[in-house]
């Protein structure tokens, strides 16, 4: 054994005496209910974010005859998404892809900005946790009462209150898997099967996961998703700096902080009176006055909590605020000054929105109600007729996107020798006149028909489809093929 090593059994005894804690049990968190401007524009979000996700799948919006008249739909049967005047269909799904791009860099300018707003204000974990406790402050009553339900024993009283907030819990969370299922099917029909047993398994399958990742999410793990679940606390360092308008406290005017009784001097002391107001109210448990924390989401309660004490005890308010530098020991003129708004970063977020946005909105304003495809056959590539001459096959899908049937007309340009044919069809003049029914694709089986003397490699060939309701029109290039030149 080397030397200072401890035997083996004095290792084992003093790991059975104190065994190694590797982590710390949660600490409930039960934040006090405060009012201010914060926590009434929280209210206010949360009343419109909820309201539009509970009700969006019950808008209407007229289509064709044809297709769902439910404004915001993601249709698997009909391989489709609606979201009001627009129209995806599987091939566009770069919109979507375009679409996440774009709120990915609203929250990074947004972030640079005013650091975690989103996080405070309209993230759902958000929402769906101050619903909960607002729940659970309802039947349980504010921090005291709910910190003094907790320590005390078990009885009739307690259970019932668990009973209660928990089934209340479980109502909301169901409620938000079913709201979830209506975005994908008709919300009238959908909720008519499923009350009567008649929706399909996965629909049930979906409010059951959703019912329990919001119960299991807002409702008893709270503040631990924030914290270590979600990774934008660890990202969102990256796109802040010391002009973000955070909020925070500030030291120059609080320190040195102390308790405080009615009538003594604030001589050589700060105004904080360490009263734990801007603790008790921050929902996810810590201490502003601690400086910048990844915990914190930037809700501004705590500032809420503060204002309402400074106000009783006669200071100004703003002793936790937002602002920027508020470290910084020069105060108030340094509170009193602006971020600079155009910086970098903030510049290089804009710009990318812009180009992005602008992307979006010009494909979705050039989008082509047509879908038009020319497959030339490679396998023979060419057929050399009885008289010589040489054909060229292929394949013409045609898919009409729009909601009622359009009639269509194919044409061709190319050699005046050529001659245009198709199977099943009459063609007038190298031009082909067609239906195609609302929502359908129509495959065409067609030739290219050159002389002999006139057929060579390459030559050009221009086919157009036109819409001759719409005059909407897409042109497709190919070559004549031959071999042995």
């Amino acid at each position: 054994m080397a030397y200072g090593q401890p035997a083996s059994s004095d290792v084992n005894s003093a790991t059975a005496e104190a065994p190694l804690a590797l982590y710390k049990k949660r600490e409930a968190v039960h934040p006090k209910l405060v009012h201010g401007k914060y926590r009434l524009l929280k209210w206010v979000l949360l009343g419109l974010t909820l309201s539009i996700y509970y009700t969006l799948p019950w808008v209407r919006w007229p289509r064709g005859a044809h297709e769902p008249n439910q404004a915001v739909l993601v249709d698997f049967e009909g391989e489709r998404f609606y979201f009001f005047f627009i129209e995806i269909w599987p091939d566009e799904l770069y919109f979507v892809t375009g679409l996440l791009v774009l709120s990915a860099l609203a929250l990074f300018l947004v972030t640079a900005l005013f650091g975690r707003l989103w996080c405070g204000f309209a993230c759902p974990q958000t929402v769906w946790t101050d619903l909960f406790v607002a729940v659970e402050r309802f039947v349980e009553g504010d921090r005291n009462k709910r910190l003094k339900l907790a320590k005390a024993p078990w009885s009739f009283d307690k259970i019932s209150k668990k009973v209660v907030k928990h089934s209340l819990w479980l109502a909301i969370a169901a409620a938000t898997g079913g709201a979830w299922v209506l975005y994908f099917h008709d919300a009238p029909s959908v909720v008519v099967n499923l009350f009567t047993g008649k929706a399909p398994l996965s629909a049930y399958s979906f409010i059951g996961i959703l019912t329990f990742t919001t119960y299991a999410l807002a409702g008893l793990m709270r503040e631990q998703v924030c914290t270590y679940m979600c990774p934008w606390p660890r990202i969102q360092a990256a796109m802040t700096d010391d002009q973000t308008f955070n909020v925070g406290y500030y030291a120059a005017r609080g320190e040195p902080r102390g308790k405080h009784k009615k009538g003594t001097s604030w001589e050589a002391r700060g105004d904080c009176i360490d009263c734990l107001g801007c603790v008790t109210a921050c929902p996810m448990g810590i201490d502003i006055r601690e400086g910048d924390q990844l915990e914190c989401i930037n809700c501004g309660l705590c500032a809420d909590a503060c204002d309402a004490i400074m106000k009783k005890i006669g200071k100004p308010i703003g002793l936790i605020a937002y602002g920027m530098d508020y470290r910084d020991p020069v105060y108030p003129e340094q509170r009193r000054r602006l971020p600079q708004w155009i910086r970098p970063r903030t510049v290089f977020y804009t710009v990318a929105l812009c180009i992005v946005g602008g992307l979006l909105i010009a494909g979705l304003a050039t989008n082509q109600k047509i879908e038009f495809t020319v497959v030339p056959d490679r396998a023979p590539a060419y057929t050399t007729l009885s008289d010589g001459s040489i054909r060229n096959a292929a394949n013409l899908l045609l898919l009409n996107k729009n909601s009622e049937t359009q009639q269509f007309s194919v044409a061709v340009q190319g050699p005046d020798a050529l001659i245009f044919g198709a199977v099943g069809r009459q063609v007038a003049q190298d031009r082909l006149v067609i239906d195609v029914p609302a929502d359908k694709q129509v495959l065409l089986r067609v030739f290219f028909t050159l002389p002999d003397e006139t057929a060579r490699q390459g030559v050009p060939i221009e086919v157009t489809a036109t819409n001759l309701i719409t005059g909407e029109a897409v042109v497709r290039d190919m070559q004549f093929v031959r071999g042995g030149q």
